[in-house]
């Protein structure tokens, strides 16, 4: 229903596990609207709920053009080396840095009607599987980064205009 505003780092919604949807109401229909609405906006490959203030298990995706969402997904596989790949975050603007991401990853969920989800693939989708589910565990990107580029991105947070 809405294009719904990003919260930013230092938003402790960004750091909380989220909660297992438990029930499909028009309160998660509305979440799930509201998420593809805030996903379809130009350079956005996903958006999870914490982003939005929403501590629930959902996200929501838009890669090559391809929109969709996931209810309750979890990360059931991550493989191949792990390497590093820029990534960046809606809820840290204006940042881009390299982090650690397997080359394939696998999701699995459900969807508004509760049937079961599943999503795979590599490149950009895998990293935003990964990205996304990180969100739902309380996990920013900044985590994945290796020690000095954390220190750089960190020093670069203090030092911008929204922090």
């Amino acid at each position: 229903m809405a294009v719904r505003t990003i919260r930013l780092f230092g938003d402790p919604v960004l750091r909380t596990p989220c909660a297992p949807i438990e029930v499909i109401d028009d309160g998660i229909r509305a979440l799930v609207r509201d998420l593809l609405d805030s996903v379809a906006l130009p350079g956005r490959a996903g958006v999870a709920a914490p982003q939005i203030g929403v501590g629930l298990r959902a996200f929501s995706y838009n890669i090559d053009g391809d929109i969709g969402y996931v209810l309750n997904p979890v990360l059931v596989e991550a493989s191949g080396e792990p390497e590093l790949v820029g990534e960046g975050c809606l809820s840290v603007p204006g940042l881009w840095h390299e982090a650690h991401r397997h080359p394939y990853a696998k999701v699995a969920g459900i969807d508004l009607d509760g049937a079961e989800v599943v999503l795979e693939g590599e490149g950009l989708l895998a990293q935003a599987l990964q990205h996304e589910t990180d969100h739902l565990d309380g996990t920013l990107y900044l985590d994945r980064l290796p020690a000095e580029s954390r220190r750089a991105a960190m020093r670069e947070i203090r030092e911008s205009d929204w922090f």
